[in-house]
């Protein structure tokens, strides 16, 4: 956080030093206040201005954990009628949706759908239930003991290894939903109002504490030009919802309601992560010029989405969306990606108390495959092990795997599902059954040798000779089967891997961390991963060697993939598919239609020559501004 009395050197429009600054100051009059600038998480592009509007929650109701009801019968009766009452509450959001952008009524619909799920005969209520029935708590205690106890389940124990990355985030937003039924519960238990936004004037900058999504649903984007929030951050479900409803955001703005007023201009760069309280003039002017080149960068990225992902040398390239939730589907086709080059398919067995069977995870594949409309779905097979906890999975009898003293180095991914082939045999026939919407390709996570693939591949086979034999209709030839390759053992025995796989993807994130033996989840260590380390570098080049050489397809699909200034380096590696988040599809698509294969090429000779992270980030660097 950085508090000045004007802007701080180095940022576009801030006032000069001196005399010119006081001259400025006096302009705006004497006793103006001083211009106030903080940094957050930069949560949802765009830059917006705006007197802020303040959206203060009351306290927490107190809670007596040590209390005992006189009769459990009547906490029960409680709680029944707080639980109804919420179901009420998230139907009347649920109503509301029609007045947002239709891809926000998707996104917020989905979580609101589980908010319904959860308030339902869930493991959440029997928990409750039993707290009260059993150790005679009051509802409140209750429901907070157990909404809290299953959030930490999803964080994992605290001796145990932090979840990292993709994990880690998607940890946190289920940890999030429990503690806000939780939180819902608990309010309606003591009948006590929620927070409306009704009443903020047009044109102003939604300024909290904290949103929860929830409250992000009650967000009209017509009137609220932008979201600032003390707490939070960039990977919660609030934050995914604001970028739904394109509003500017910046989160994690500590600092915040100490500094700001009702009313006080603000500017909010959600792009930058910056707010700026009572803006000077430079400031402002900079702002209103951050806004226009905002709206015209927005209309130039949607011009690209219907053209071709072609270098200017004539290489065809093909840009992929990773697909974590179906409510990301209609920002998939707002991107122009042409397919889903990774479905992750854990959303359908997280907080899931039964494992899903095999029709209802065939409806949610073909709904995704026929989406797409004949453009490729890859559908990666569950990739749990370790970290990752579920009570279906734990009743599936995967509990075993808990026991690993470093999770990543233990029983993960394939390894887990070759020693529970019944999951892997329910997921292959619902993929093979919904693979007649559309194109489809099937991969295997987290392998590290041949006989896994073999092994993989005749359960494949079996499932889909069983199939036939019961008269489902399946295509003369399968949906091709393929890996992640995400280990050093993986890349290094890449021609070998190459030859029993139909196709190969990079997982770019997990390859690192192994390499470099540091997880970027740990602060300790997290200053050395990096995924441009060239000894990641090098085993990347080496796996799409071993598949060019196999004429196998090959991919990327970690993050690296979706960053603009690397993907020419990749390029120049010999790569031409990649797979990111579908934000980072029109931007990717910008730069190579600028770029010539001769170009990349030689900026990947010049990378593979040095042995330094910063002397490859400076080759990166140098070449991006040229282009």
């Amino acid at each position: 956080m950085k508090t000045t009395d004007g802007s701080p050197a180095g940022v576009p429009g801030a006032p000069a030093e001196g005399r010119g600054r006081r001259a400025r100051a006096a302009d705006r009059g004497a006793g103006a206040p001083a211009e106030y600038r903080l940094g957050g998480d930069a949560t949802s592009h765009g830059v917006a201005i705006g007197p802020a509007a303040m959206a203060v929650e009351g306290p927490a109701p107190d809670i007596d954990e040590a209390a005992r009801a006189d009769d459990p019968d009547h906490e029960l009766a409680r709680l029944t009628d707080a639980i109804e009452r919420s179901v009420r509450q998230v139907e009347r959001l649920r109503d509301r949706l029609a007045l947002l952008p239709e891809d926000s009524q998707i996104e917020i619909g989905s979580l609101l759908e589980v908010y319904r799920r959860m308030l339902g005969p869930s493991r959440l209520q029997r928990g409750i239930r039993q707290r009260i029935a059993r150790d005679g708590l009051l509802a409140e205690a209750a429901v907070r003991q157990e909404t809290e106890a299953l959030a930490r389940a999803m964080l994992g124990d605290p001796g145990d290894p932090a979840p990292a990355g993709d994990d880690a985030a998607a940890a946190q937003r289920r940890a999030g939903e429990f503690r806000e039924i939780g939180r819902r519960l608990v309010r309606n238990l003591g009948h006590m109002p929620f927070r409306s936004f009704n009443a903020l004037p047009v044109g102003a900058v939604l300024v909290t504490e904290q949103l929860r999504p929830a409250d992000a649903a009650l967000i009209d984007p017509s009137r609220i030009v932008a979201v600032v929030t003390e707490e939070g951050g960039s990977t919660d479900h609030t934050a995914i919802m604001l970028r739904a409803l394109g509003i500017p955001a910046v989160l994690a703005a500590h600092g915040l309601m100490a500094r700001v007023r009702d009313g006080a201009t603000m500017v909010v760069d959600g792009s930058a992560g910056t707010v700026v309280i009572d803006p000077g003039e430079d400031t402002l002017a900079a702002a209103r010029r951050g806004v226009a080149d905002y709206a015209r960068e927005r209309q130039a990225l949607g011009r690209l989405r219907r053209l071709p992902a072609k270098l200017s040398s004539g290489e065809k390239l093909q840009l992929q969306a990773n697909l974590e939730l179906p409510a990301e589907l209609p920002l998939i086709a707002q991107s122009g990606a042409s397919g889903i080059g990774l479905l992750r398919t854990e959303f359908l067995f997280i907080n899931a108390e039964t494992m899903p069977d095999e029709d209802g995870q065939e409806a949610v594949y073909a709904e995704v495959i026929a989406a797409m409309a004949g453009d490729t779905t890859t559908i990666r097979v569950v990739d749990w092990g370790g970290e990752k906890q579920s009570e279906a999975l734990t009743r599936a009898g995967l509990s075993d795997m808990g026991d690993n003293l470093n999770p990543a180095l233990g029983v993960r991914g394939l390894r887990l599902l070759l020693r529970h082939p019944a999951i892997l045999e329910t997921q292959f026939a619902a993929i093979l059954k919904a693979s007649v919407a559309g194109p489809v390709r099937v991969m295997l996570p987290m392998v590290t040798s041949v006989h896994e693939i073999r092994e993989a591949r005749e359960i494949y086979h079996r499932v889909a000779r069983r199939l036939r034999r019961r008269g489902v209709k399946l295509g003369d030839t399968l949906p091709p089967l393929g890996i992640m390759a995400e280990t050093p053992a993986a890349a290094i025995m890449g021609d070998s891997l190459a030859q029993e796989a139909e196709f190969l993807a990079i997982g770019t994130n997990d390859l690192t961390m192994y390499t470099l033996a540091a997880d970027r989840a740990s602060a300790e260590v997290a200053s050395l991963y990096h995924p441009l380390h060239p000894a990641v570098l090098r085993l990347i080049q080496t796996v799409t060697e071993a598949a060019l050489r196999q004429y196998r397809p090959i991919s990327v699909c970690g993050e690296i993939a979706g960053d603009p200034r690397v993907v020419p380096l990749l390029v120049g590696l010999g790569l031409r598919s990649f797979s990111m988040t579908a934000s980072a599809v029109p931007r990717v698509k910008r730069v190579v239609r600028a770029l010539s294969f001769e170009d990349c090429r030689r900026l990947a000779h010049c990378v593979m020559q040095v042995s330094g992270v910063e002397e490859v980030t400076a080759l990166i660097d140098a070449f991006a501004a040229g282009v």
